[in-house]
């Protein structure tokens, strides 16, 4: 198959006129040509921090703390889910796999609670069982918790922060598996982040708090960081020093809790870039290939040799239509209504019938 339109190659999103190649799910090659088409090609996103169990319970908990929302085991969104039987969560899963495909991301990494049964849960959402649907092509990184059996079936650990426990047992059963471990840090104050980062982390996840000292370290040891900025707004902890991350470290994009926030790549590209006014390539950077990075994965640019996963809008939309700067135009106007097409490991996955 062939896509043509405006195409944003390579890391520095450069626009080419042409025609992106694909076959058996990768990029093979990209022709520069003058073609007839409006649409504007890029990477599908890469979502580099959910919780989609909480799709049960959007919009719940108003005005409670970061604490009562979340921290296990009796926030209210470990309530809520304890609450829930297991059909109702993996059709909330289901429906939320469902909108993040629709809105161009082709890949996310999901901390995921509930031991073993909470990551087969997932796995059943994602291959359709139980809902009207159908299997989704969405792909998941899955960082399971809760649960001493939980990597037999994930593909890393999800810690919920250094202050909630010891850590260094599982840290080290991860490594000795070969599986990645992310941790948050300093999503409420600063204090749990040098634990963390003494873990050695494979990622850190927040770093709203991040003090000179952490920067420092980060400098060091690189260690990348995925930042919420929409979320840590609603749950009142502040925002995260994002410019001064991606000084010293790789920083990728997350849209955490689909109890707070909508699991848009749109809307949180942004936000970050209004917020932190970083050059729009950056921003597009940490949605994309930043988050594919962290996971060891072979997606989120376009040049031959990579995944084919694309994401394509109607560059001729009444939302993008005259766009002078198009990275820009995309990361800080683009939205669910500008996507045409969403490609993921080759194979058109939108517009499709479900």
């Amino acid at each position: 198959m062939h896509l043509e339109g405006t195409i944003l190659v390579g890391p520095d999103f450069d626009p080419i006129e042409g025609r992106v190649v694909v076959a058996d799910g990768e990029i093979v090659r990209i022709e520069e040509a003058s073609v007839e088409s409006n649409e504007v090609i890029l990477p599908a996103f890469v979502n580099a921090h959910t919780h989609i169990g909480d799709s049960i319970a959007k919009e719940a908990g108003e005005g409670l703390s970061l604490d009562e929302l979340v921290a296990p085991p009796d926030g209210l969104k470990h309530r809520l889910l304890r609450a829930a039987d297991r059909e109702e969560k993996v059709a909330a899963m289901a429906r939320t796999l469902r909108y993040m495909e629709s809105t161009g991301t082709g890949t996310f990494l999901e901390f995921r609670e509930g031991g073993v049964d909470g990551v087969a849960a997932l796995r059943d959402a994602l291959a359709g069982d139980g809902v009207a649907f159908g299997e989704r092509a969405i792909e998941a990184v899955v960082f399971g918790r809760d649960d001493p059996d939980v990597l037999s079936v994930a593909d890393g650990y999800g810690a919920s922060g250094a202050r909630d426990a010891d850590f260094d047992a599982v840290r080290a059963e991860t490594r000795d598996a070969g599986k990645l471990f992310g941790i948050h840090a300093g999503e409420r104050d600063a204090d749990d982040v040098n634990a963390a980062m003494d873990l050695d982390p494979d990622f850190l996840v927040h770093m709203v708090h991040a003090e000179g000292i952490h920067l420092e370290r980060l400098d060091d040891r690189r260690t990348p960081v995925v930042v919420c900025p929409r979320s840590n707004l609603v749950t009142n902890v502040g925002v995260p020093p994002i410019r001064e991350l991606t000084e010293r470290t790789t920083v990728a994009l997350g849209t955490d809790n689909v109890m707070t926030d909508s699991p848009s790549m749109f809307r949180e590209m942004e936000f970050a870039a209004k917020l932190s006014d970083l050059p729009a390539q950056e921003i597009l950077r940490m949605a994309t290939v930043n988050g594919a990075a962290i996971a060891g994965l072979n997606r989120g640019v376009i040049e031959p040799g990579a995944d084919a996963d694309l994401l394509v809008l109607d560059g001729d939309s009444d939302n993008l239509a005259g766009a002078r700067d198009l990275v820009r135009a995309v990361v800080r106007r683009a939205g669910h209504a500008d996507v045409s097409r969403v490609v993921i490991g080759g194979k058109p996955v939108v517009p499709r019938d479900d």
